[in-house]
């Protein structure tokens, strides 16, 4: 049995039932993450455009961002990651002259030596401790009037409080998340000005999360998904600006350089 499972034939089904099953249920079993996938690409800049995807995980956020018509660049340290998207993205038929993921760590972002129109960072920065190096990495690699959207934990919302401070960078979260006011301070005194903010995931949705995240880390994805379609419809109950969001949305325009501004 081990010797057929390494036959081409076999791999090819095995390989065409996985994404025919990760196309059905795109962007995936994360709620949160679907939430994400719905609400942030009505901020995004359509048209012809160069857009960064900076952290891109599994390219939802980038494919949404490909779908309005930009040139989109996906970049994660996750090598397995980048096969997976290049695997799947190829397979929908996606074009990969406007869609493509190379692996890069935030911190060799001047290494692309690129100009972007977009920068989209979800979920990522609160992964890195020198977060005001990749604001400011940001910032270089904007056209004039680029817009930076991102995308972070809440510090203050119940899940997300639990006291991390400069934690060591290891994959896990080194920071709590971000409030507002610590936003604004990381991101205006770097040359951006912030036009638009809004509060993700609503306390239904956080519930329903936490709920299929458990069984997703204990089980594994596909026992998970017996329990997700009956979630699924209520994920349309799901809306912007709850009272206290599991993650705060911020998007900020480059501005004319302000003097003598430090990246580090």
């Amino acid at each position: 049995m081990d010797d057929f499972k390494e036959l081409p034939l076999y791999r090819s089904y095995l390989g065409w039932i996985k994404i025919l099953g990760k196309r059905l249920f795109f962007p995936g079993l994360d709620i949160h993450a679907r939430s994400r996938y719905r609400f942030l690409p009505q901020f995004f800049i359509p048209g012809s455009i160069d857009t960064l995807d900076a952290g891109c995980g599994n390219g939802a956020l980038g494919y949404a961002a490909y779908k309005l018509g930009n040139r989109v660049l996906g970049i994660t340290g996750d090598v397995s990651q980048v096969e997976r998207n290049r695997i799947f993205f190829s397979a929908i038929n996606a074009d990969s002259k406007r869609l493509s993921f190379e692996v890069l760590n935030l911190y060799n972002l001047p290494r692309l030596n690129l100009k972007f129109d977009q920068i989209i960072c979800s979920e990522t920065l609160e992964h890195i401790k020198d977060d005001r190096a990749i604001i400011g990495y940001f910032y270089d690699i904007l056209r004039p009037k680029g817009v930076l959207h991102l995308c972070c934990p809440f510090a203050l919302h119940p899940k997300n409080n639990l006291g991390r401070i400069d934690l060591p960078e290891n994959g896990g979260h080194v920071r709590d998340g971000y409030t507002i006011r610590s936003l604004k301070e990381l991101l205006e005194p770097r040359g951006f000005q912030i036009v638009k903010t809004a509060g993700l995931g609503s306390p239904l949705i956080v519930k329903l999360d936490n709920f299929l995240r458990f069984i997703r880390n204990t089980a594994g994805d596909l026992l998970a998904l017996p329990f997700f379609l009956p979630m699924w419809p209520f994920l349309k109950l799901d809306y912007l600006n709850p009272s206290v969001p599991l993650s705060l949305y911020m998007k900020a325009v480059k501005v004319e350089l302000v003097e003598n501004r430090k990246v580090g």
